[in-house]
Protein backbone atom coordinates (compact mmCIF):
# COMPACT_ATOMS: atom_id res chain seq x y z
CA UNK A 1 0.00 0.00 0.00
CA UNK A 2 1.34 3.79 -0.44
CA UNK A 3 -0.17 6.84 -1.50
CA UNK A 4 -1.34 6.16 -5.02
CA UNK A 5 -3.74 3.66 -3.05
CA UNK A 6 -4.95 6.46 -0.43
CA UNK A 7 -5.10 9.03 -3.24
CA UNK A 8 -7.61 6.06 -5.48
CA UNK A 9 -9.95 5.46 -2.58
CA UNK A 10 -10.16 9.18 -1.44
CA UNK A 11 -10.55 10.43 -5.37
CA UNK A 12 -8.10 12.84 -5.02
CA UNK A 13 -4.65 13.51 -6.61
CA UNK A 14 -1.53 11.91 -4.80
CA UNK A 15 -0.09 15.79 -4.21
CA UNK A 16 -3.34 16.44 -2.15
CA UNK A 17 -2.94 13.45 0.11
CA UNK A 18 0.50 14.31 0.32
CA UNK A 19 -0.85 18.12 1.85
CA UNK A 20 -3.08 16.37 4.04
CA UNK A 21 -0.76 14.31 5.48
CA UNK A 22 2.20 17.07 6.54
CA UNK A 23 -0.50 19.38 7.59
CA UNK A 24 -0.55 21.80 4.84
CA UNK A 25 -3.02 24.12 4.92
CA UNK A 26 -4.17 24.56 0.78
CA UNK A 27 -6.73 21.81 1.06
CA UNK A 28 -10.45 22.54 2.02
CA UNK A 29 -11.95 20.78 5.38
CA UNK A 30 -13.97 18.56 3.49
CA UNK A 31 -11.15 16.80 1.38
CA UNK A 32 -9.13 16.48 4.17
CA UNK A 33 -11.62 14.66 6.23
CA UNK A 34 -12.38 12.59 3.41
CA UNK A 35 -8.55 11.73 3.23
CA UNK A 36 -8.02 10.80 6.78
CA UNK A 37 -10.96 8.57 6.89
CA UNK A 38 -9.50 6.80 4.03
CA UNK A 39 -6.30 6.39 5.76
CA UNK A 40 -7.83 5.14 9.02
CA UNK A 41 -10.04 3.14 6.77
CA UNK A 42 -6.89 1.35 5.31
CA UNK A 43 -4.38 1.84 8.51
CA UNK A 44 -1.89 3.21 5.87
CA UNK A 45 1.25 4.78 7.67
CA UNK A 46 3.57 6.47 5.36
CA UNK A 47 6.98 6.36 5.51
CA UNK A 48 9.17 8.38 7.31
CA UNK A 49 12.07 8.81 5.06
CA UNK A 50 9.75 9.45 2.17
CA UNK A 51 7.98 12.18 4.38
CA UNK A 52 11.40 13.53 5.69
CA UNK A 53 12.47 13.72 2.19
CA UNK A 54 9.18 15.34 0.88
CA UNK A 55 9.22 17.78 3.32
CA UNK A 56 13.31 18.30 3.36
CA UNK A 57 13.35 17.84 7.09
CA UNK A 58 14.48 14.96 9.00
CA UNK A 59 13.05 16.16 12.44
CA UNK A 60 16.69 15.30 14.12
CA UNK A 61 18.57 17.30 15.88
CA UNK A 62 22.87 16.46 15.82
CA UNK A 63 24.46 17.21 18.78
CA UNK A 64 28.03 17.36 19.40
CA UNK A 65 29.86 17.53 23.25
CA UNK A 66 33.22 17.33 23.81
CA UNK A 67 32.82 14.44 26.16
CA UNK A 68 30.07 12.11 27.09
CA UNK A 69 31.30 11.00 30.23
CA UNK A 70 30.26 12.67 33.59
CA UNK A 71 27.59 13.45 35.19
CA UNK A 72 27.76 17.33 34.10
CA UNK A 73 27.01 15.57 30.75
CA UNK A 74 24.72 12.96 31.66
CA UNK A 75 22.38 15.75 33.11
CA UNK A 76 23.02 18.00 29.90
CA UNK A 77 22.21 15.33 27.74
CA UNK A 78 18.76 14.72 29.74
CA UNK A 79 17.97 17.78 29.26
CA UNK A 80 18.19 18.17 25.31
CA UNK A 81 16.68 14.40 25.21
CA UNK A 82 13.58 15.59 27.33
CA UNK A 83 12.88 18.56 24.95
CA UNK A 84 13.24 17.04 22.00
CA UNK A 85 11.36 14.48 22.90
CA UNK A 86 8.32 16.43 23.79
CA UNK A 87 8.60 18.31 20.65
CA UNK A 88 9.02 15.19 18.25
CA UNK A 89 12.89 15.48 17.41
CA UNK A 90 15.27 12.70 17.65
CA UNK A 91 18.79 13.40 18.65
CA UNK A 92 22.19 12.20 17.19
CA UNK A 93 24.89 12.53 19.49
CA UNK A 94 28.75 12.13 19.55
CA UNK A 95 31.73 13.37 21.21
CA UNK A 96 34.36 15.12 19.98
CA UNK A 97 37.27 14.25 22.45
CA UNK A 98 38.39 18.46 22.21
CA UNK A 99 39.74 17.35 18.54
CA UNK A 100 39.65 19.85 15.80
CA UNK A 101 39.88 17.15 12.71
CA UNK A 102 37.35 15.53 15.07
CA UNK A 103 34.97 18.04 14.99
CA UNK A 104 35.30 18.80 11.47
CA UNK A 105 34.30 15.15 10.53
CA UNK A 106 31.62 14.37 12.55
CA UNK A 107 30.15 18.22 10.95
CA UNK A 108 30.67 16.66 8.04
CA UNK A 109 28.87 13.32 8.65
CA UNK A 110 25.96 15.04 9.68
CA UNK A 111 25.56 16.89 7.50
CA UNK A 112 22.16 16.91 5.31
CA UNK A 113 21.08 14.58 7.90
CA UNK A 114 19.71 17.08 10.55
CA UNK A 115 17.57 19.92 11.13
CA UNK A 116 19.80 21.94 13.25
CA UNK A 117 22.61 21.47 15.77
CA UNK A 118 23.48 22.07 19.34
CA UNK A 119 27.77 22.05 19.36
CA UNK A 120 29.68 22.43 22.64
CA UNK A 121 33.05 23.41 21.92
CA UNK A 122 34.71 25.08 25.10
CA UNK A 123 38.35 23.79 23.83
CA UNK A 124 38.33 24.12 20.34
CA UNK A 125 39.22 26.89 17.58
CA UNK A 126 35.38 28.10 16.65
CA UNK A 127 37.08 29.65 13.64
CA UNK A 128 36.46 25.71 12.22
CA UNK A 129 32.41 26.36 12.31
CA UNK A 130 30.82 28.62 9.24
CA UNK A 131 27.42 28.91 8.91
CA UNK A 132 27.29 28.58 5.20
CA UNK A 133 29.26 25.23 5.53
CA UNK A 134 26.95 24.16 7.97
CA UNK A 135 23.36 25.35 6.14
CA UNK A 136 21.46 24.75 9.22
CA UNK A 137 20.27 26.48 12.18
CA UNK A 138 23.37 26.08 15.18
CA UNK A 139 23.33 26.88 18.88
CA UNK A 140 25.97 26.84 20.49
CA UNK A 141 26.93 25.98 24.00
CA UNK A 142 29.83 28.18 26.31
CA UNK A 143 30.99 30.06 23.18
CA UNK A 144 30.49 32.17 20.22
CA UNK A 145 31.86 33.10 17.28
CA UNK A 146 31.93 36.71 15.92
CA UNK A 147 30.27 36.99 12.68
CA UNK A 148 28.26 34.28 12.12
CA UNK A 149 24.12 33.69 12.60
CA UNK A 150 24.89 31.36 15.36
CA UNK A 151 23.11 31.11 18.80
CA UNK A 152 24.90 31.35 21.73
CA UNK A 153 23.90 29.94 25.34
CA UNK A 154 26.08 29.95 28.66
CA UNK A 155 26.04 30.16 32.07
CA UNK A 156 27.49 33.21 34.61
CA UNK A 157 30.77 32.07 35.58
CA UNK A 158 32.54 34.68 36.82
CA UNK A 159 29.24 35.65 38.69
CA UNK A 160 29.02 32.13 40.38
CA UNK A 161 33.09 32.08 41.10
CA UNK A 162 32.79 35.97 42.75
CA UNK A 163 29.56 34.64 45.18
CA UNK A 164 32.18 32.03 46.04
CA UNK A 165 34.90 34.36 46.96
CA UNK A 166 32.55 36.73 48.85
CA UNK A 167 31.05 33.77 50.82
CA UNK A 168 34.50 32.27 52.13
CA UNK A 169 35.63 35.61 52.44
CA UNK A 170 32.67 36.23 54.95
CA UNK A 171 33.67 33.18 56.57
CA UNK A 172 36.98 34.58 57.47
CA UNK A 173 38.93 32.90 55.08
CA UNK A 174 42.14 34.57 54.06
CA UNK A 175 44.04 31.76 52.34
CA UNK A 176 42.13 30.46 49.57
CA UNK A 177 43.14 28.13 47.06
CA UNK A 178 41.83 28.09 43.69
CA UNK A 179 41.70 24.55 41.50
CA UNK A 180 41.35 25.75 37.73
CA UNK A 181 40.30 23.99 35.05
CA UNK A 182 42.01 22.93 31.24
CA UNK A 183 43.76 25.36 29.38
CA UNK A 184 41.49 27.13 26.29
CA UNK A 185 38.41 25.87 28.34
CA UNK A 186 36.02 28.97 28.00
CA UNK A 187 34.33 28.28 31.51
CA UNK A 188 37.35 27.05 33.49
CA UNK A 189 39.39 31.01 31.95
CA UNK A 190 35.58 32.80 33.23
CA UNK A 191 35.52 31.35 36.92
CA UNK A 192 39.40 31.73 37.19
CA UNK A 193 38.87 35.26 36.02
CA UNK A 194 35.56 35.86 38.50
CA UNK A 195 37.56 34.50 41.45
CA UNK A 196 41.02 36.85 40.79
CA UNK A 197 38.58 39.93 40.51
CA UNK A 198 36.83 38.87 43.48
CA UNK A 199 39.97 38.40 45.53
CA UNK A 200 41.15 41.51 44.35
CA UNK A 201 38.23 43.10 45.42
CA UNK A 202 38.62 41.85 49.03
CA UNK A 203 41.37 43.42 49.64
CA UNK A 204 44.91 42.53 50.61
CA UNK A 205 44.55 40.40 53.36
CA UNK A 206 43.33 37.66 51.44
CA UNK A 207 45.95 35.60 49.93
CA UNK A 208 45.30 33.36 46.66
CA UNK A 209 46.90 30.29 44.72
CA UNK A 210 45.88 29.28 41.76
CA UNK A 211 46.63 25.38 41.38
CA UNK A 212 46.35 23.92 37.27
CA UNK A 213 43.72 21.18 36.91
CA UNK A 214 41.43 19.84 34.14
CA UNK A 215 38.20 19.28 35.87
CA UNK A 216 38.87 15.59 36.84
CA UNK A 217 38.87 13.88 39.77
CA UNK A 218 41.94 12.78 39.29
CA UNK A 219 43.42 16.02 38.76
CA UNK A 220 41.37 17.14 42.44
CA UNK A 221 43.13 14.46 44.41
CA UNK A 222 46.53 15.59 43.16
CA UNK A 223 45.83 18.63 44.00
CA UNK A 224 44.52 18.05 47.50
CA UNK A 225 47.37 15.21 48.09
CA UNK A 226 49.70 19.14 47.57
CA UNK A 227 47.21 21.08 49.45
CA UNK A 228 47.43 18.73 52.58
CA UNK A 229 51.05 18.63 52.72
CA UNK A 230 51.41 22.44 53.05
CA UNK A 231 52.81 24.64 55.65
CA UNK A 232 50.70 26.65 56.32
CA UNK A 233 47.98 25.12 54.49
CA UNK A 234 44.96 27.42 52.96
CA UNK A 235 41.80 27.57 55.15
CA UNK A 236 39.72 27.13 52.04
CA UNK A 237 39.79 25.57 48.58
CA UNK A 238 37.69 26.25 45.31
CA UNK A 239 37.57 24.08 42.95
CA UNK A 240 36.53 25.38 39.23
CA UNK A 241 33.87 22.23 38.93
CA UNK A 242 32.41 19.62 41.32
CA UNK A 243 34.36 16.62 39.84
CA UNK A 244 37.92 18.27 40.94
CA UNK A 245 36.51 19.36 44.44
CA UNK A 246 35.05 15.32 45.20
CA UNK A 247 38.71 13.92 43.97
CA UNK A 248 40.17 16.83 46.37
CA UNK A 249 38.07 15.93 48.64
CA UNK A 250 39.32 12.11 49.09
CA UNK A 251 42.72 13.37 48.90
CA UNK A 252 42.04 15.23 51.78
CA UNK A 253 40.35 12.57 54.20
CA UNK A 254 43.15 10.32 53.25
CA UNK A 255 45.70 12.67 54.79
CA UNK A 256 43.37 13.08 57.71
CA UNK A 257 42.55 16.69 56.94
CA UNK A 258 39.40 17.37 58.40
CA UNK A 259 36.61 19.14 56.06
CA UNK A 260 35.20 21.71 56.67
CA UNK A 261 37.02 22.12 60.60
CA UNK A 262 40.27 22.46 58.93
CA UNK A 263 39.82 23.07 55.31
CA UNK A 264 36.34 24.51 53.81
CA UNK A 265 36.12 23.22 50.13
CA UNK A 266 33.77 24.35 46.85
CA UNK A 267 33.43 23.26 44.24
CA UNK A 268 31.13 24.44 40.98
CA UNK A 269 28.44 22.74 38.71
CA UNK A 270 26.47 20.96 41.27
CA UNK A 271 26.14 17.50 39.92
CA UNK A 272 23.96 15.15 41.46
CA UNK A 273 26.42 13.35 44.01
CA UNK A 274 27.67 16.82 45.02
CA UNK A 275 24.31 16.27 47.41
CA UNK A 276 25.52 12.96 48.36
CA UNK A 277 28.88 12.66 49.50
CA UNK A 278 29.72 13.45 53.01
CA UNK A 279 30.19 16.77 54.10
CA UNK A 280 27.71 17.48 51.30
CA UNK A 281 29.16 19.61 49.10
CA UNK A 282 28.98 23.48 49.40
CA UNK A 283 29.10 24.40 44.99
CA UNK A 284 27.42 26.96 42.32
CA UNK A 285 24.27 25.52 41.22
CA UNK A 286 24.56 25.30 37.44
CA UNK A 287 21.01 25.00 35.92
CA UNK A 288 22.38 22.01 33.55
CA UNK A 289 19.63 20.31 32.45
CA UNK A 290 17.93 23.58 31.61
CA UNK A 291 20.83 24.82 29.81
CA UNK A 292 20.08 21.72 27.42
CA UNK A 293 16.21 22.07 27.17
CA UNK A 294 16.69 25.86 26.03
CA UNK A 295 19.53 24.61 23.06
CA UNK A 296 16.62 22.73 21.59
CA UNK A 297 14.08 25.38 21.84
CA UNK A 298 16.88 27.80 20.48
CA UNK A 299 17.53 24.71 17.87
CA UNK A 300 13.96 24.76 16.74
CA UNK A 301 13.04 28.52 16.33
CA UNK A 302 15.36 28.24 13.82
CA UNK A 303 14.15 25.45 12.31
CA UNK A 304 10.51 26.67 12.28
CA UNK A 305 11.69 30.69 11.53
CA UNK A 306 13.81 32.08 9.09
CA UNK A 307 17.43 32.55 10.30
CA UNK A 308 18.61 35.34 11.74
CA UNK A 309 20.85 37.59 10.20
CA UNK A 310 23.16 38.09 13.59
CA UNK A 311 24.29 36.03 16.49
CA UNK A 312 22.46 36.59 19.92
CA UNK A 313 24.14 35.59 23.32
CA UNK A 314 22.25 34.44 26.35
CA UNK A 315 23.85 33.69 30.06
CA UNK A 316 21.70 31.95 32.35
CA UNK A 317 21.82 32.76 36.06
CA UNK A 318 23.37 30.93 38.87
CA UNK A 319 23.20 29.62 42.33
CA UNK A 320 25.27 29.39 45.35
CA UNK A 321 24.32 26.53 47.23
CA UNK A 322 25.44 26.47 50.81
CA UNK A 323 25.91 23.03 52.22
CA UNK A 324 28.53 21.65 55.48
CA UNK A 325 31.73 21.30 53.41
CA UNK A 326 32.18 25.11 54.65
CA UNK A 327 32.48 26.15 57.85
CA UNK A 328 34.25 29.79 59.35
CA UNK A 329 37.49 29.78 59.72
CA UNK A 330 39.59 28.62 62.39
CA UNK A 331 43.26 28.77 63.58
CA UNK A 332 45.22 25.69 62.63
CA UNK A 333 47.12 24.16 65.79
CA UNK A 334 50.88 23.57 64.93
CA UNK A 335 50.80 19.38 64.76
CA UNK A 336 53.75 17.75 66.61
CA UNK A 337 56.97 16.66 64.21
CA UNK A 338 57.44 13.39 63.33
CA UNK A 339 60.98 11.06 62.94
CA UNK A 340 61.63 9.62 59.99
CA UNK A 341 59.74 6.86 60.99
CA UNK A 342 56.28 8.62 61.30
CA UNK A 343 56.25 8.02 64.94
CA UNK A 344 56.32 11.06 67.18
CA UNK A 345 58.89 11.82 69.58
CA UNK A 346 59.31 11.29 72.87
CA UNK A 347 59.69 14.23 75.43
CA UNK A 348 62.78 14.17 78.00
CA UNK A 349 61.39 14.59 81.70
CA UNK A 350 62.79 16.97 84.20
CA UNK A 351 64.63 15.69 86.95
Amino acid sequence: MNVRTVAARAGVSTATVSRVLNGKEVVTEATREKVLAVVKELGYAPHQAARSLAARRTDTIGVVLPDLHGEFYSELLRGLSLAARREGFHLLVSGSHSDRGEVQALLGALRGRVDALVLMFPDVDPRVLSAPLLGVPVVLLDCSVPGQPFHSLGIDNRGGAAAVVRHLVGLGHRRIVFLGGPKGNLDAEERRRGFLAAVAEAGAEVKATVLPGDFSERAGHAAGARIAARRPRPTAVFAANDAMALGCLQALREAAVAVPEEISLVGFDDIPAARHVQPPLTTVRVPIAELGELAIARALEGVRQEPTTRGREERLPVTLVERASCAPQREQKPRPERGADGSQPTRRRRT
